[in-house]
C-alpha cells in the first residue's frame, strides 16, 4: 500500500493531466452515493463534523474521502480541516492507497474549475480575476493560467491587501505574474474572467459590474447561507454547475431556485458539457457562471491519477 504526501500529490496532479482526467470522469460516470454527514461529540468544544465521500467504477477503482471538521482547533491553534483519501481496488477491495486530502482537494477543485471554463469562458479572453486570497484561490490562479497560457498578470483581490500581496508573492514564485488590486468594482468591469473562492455571506460580485461576454467561476460557498454572486447576476447569466448538488447546497444557486429567479430546468451540469449534450457558451456576449460545490466524482478521478501516475 502508498501512503502519498501532499508533495507528492502536487507533484503528479500537474494541471493539464487532471482536467483532462476529470473531463473523462465526468463523460464516462461513476457511481457517487450521497454524502455522509456525522456529527462528533467533542468534550469542552463545539461538536465536529464527520463526511464520508464515496465512489467507485465498477471492477476498477473504489475510492472514499474522510474529511474532518472540528471548530474548536482554532484554540488549539490547529487547521479546522483534516482530510485523507483511501484508494482501493474495486473487484479484491484491497487497500491500494492513502492520500493527502487537503491538497488532492484544493487540486481538483482548480481543476474542475479550469474544466468548465473550457466550454464556458470566451475564447479570447485575456485578463483573469481572483477573488480570494487562500489555498483555492492560489490554485485557481494556476489552474487557469496553466489552461490558457494567453492570460495576461492575474488580478487578486481580497478583504486584506496584505493577504493579497501574499498570494501575488506566492503566484510569482510558480511563475504566476499577479498583481494586487483594491477597487473590487473595476476589477469586475474589466475582468473576462473571474474566480471567486470566498467564505462570503453576503454577495461580493454584482451583476450589474459584470459585462456581456465574462465568465464568472464561483468555487468558495458550500452552504446555502453563503453568497458570493448576487440575483441580479444569476439572472443575466447563463448557469451551469458541476453537480446537481450545487441546486440545493449552494446559496449561489439554492437561494434564487427558491425566489423563482433560476428555472431548474436552465441549470446545466459539467458531466452534460462533457458528454456533448450541451454546447456551452452559444455567442460572445453571453454571460456564464460555473457553480461548483465538490463531488466524490473529482476526487475518485484525481486519486486514480495520483496512483497510475507511479
Amino acid at each position: 500500500m502508498q501512503i502519498i504526501d501532499a508533495a507528492t500529490v502536487t507533484a503528479r496532479l500537474p494541471p493539464v493531466r487532471l482536467v483532462a482526467a476529470l473531463e473523462r470522469m465526468f463523460r464516462d460516470g461513476c457511481t457517487a452515493p450521497a454524502r455522509h454527514h456525522h456529527t462528533v461529540e467533542v468534550p469542552g468544544a463545539p461538536d465536529a463534523t464527520l463526511l464520508l465521500m464515496p465512489a467507485w467504477q465498477s471492477g476498477t477503482w473504489l475510492g472514499i474521502k474522510l474529511v474532518t471538521v472540528f471548530p474548536g482547533n482554532s484554540a488549539r491553534r490547529l487547521p479546522a480541516v483534516s482530510a485523507g483519501y483511501l484508494l482501493m481496488d474495486a473487484t479484491t477491495g484491497e487497500l491500494k492507497a492513502m492520500i493527502d486530502g487537503g491538497e488532492l482537494t484544493a487540486r481538483r477543485t482548480a481543476a474542475t474549475s479550469a474544466l468548465a471554463a473550457r466550454y464556458l469562458a470566451p475564447p479570447d479572453a485575456r485578463t483573469l480575476l481572483v477573488v480570494g486570497t487562500g489555498r483555492i484561490a492560489r490554485n485557481l490562479a494556476q489552474f487557469h493560467v496553466a489552461l490558457r497560457p494567453e492570460l495576461g498578470t492575474v488580478s487578486v483581490w481580497g478583504r486584506s491587501a496584505s493577504h493579497a500581496q501574499t498570494l501575488v508573492t506566492e503566484l510569482a514564485h510558480t511563475g504566476v505574474a499577479a498583481r494586487v488590486v483594491t477597487d473590487l468594482e473595476s476589477a469586475v468591469r474589466a475582468a473576462d474572467l473571474i474566480a471567486a473562492a470566498t467564505l462570503a455571506t453576503a454577495p461580493l460580485i454584482r451583476g450589474e459590474w459584470v459585462r456581456p461576454g465574462t465568465h464568472v467561476d464561483l468555487v468558495g460557498g458550500y452552504t446555502t447561507a453563503m453568497r458570493e454572486a448576487d440575483d441580479a447576476l444569476v439572472s443575466k447569466a447563463s448557469v451551469f454547475v458541476d453537480t446537481e448538488g450545487a441546486m440545493s447546497e449552494s446559496g449561489d444557486v439554492a437561494v434564487p431556485l427558491e425566489r423563482g429567479i433560476l428555472r431548474r430546468e436552465a441549470i446545466v451540469d459539467l458531466a452534460a458539457l462533457a458528454r456533448g449534450r450541451h454546447r456551452g457558451r452559444a455567442s460572445a456576449a453571453e454571460i456564464t457562471l460555473f457553480k461548483s460545490v465538490g463531488a466524490a466524482l473529482e476526487d475518485l478521478a484525481a486519486a486514480i491519477l495520483v496512483v497510475e501516475s507511479t
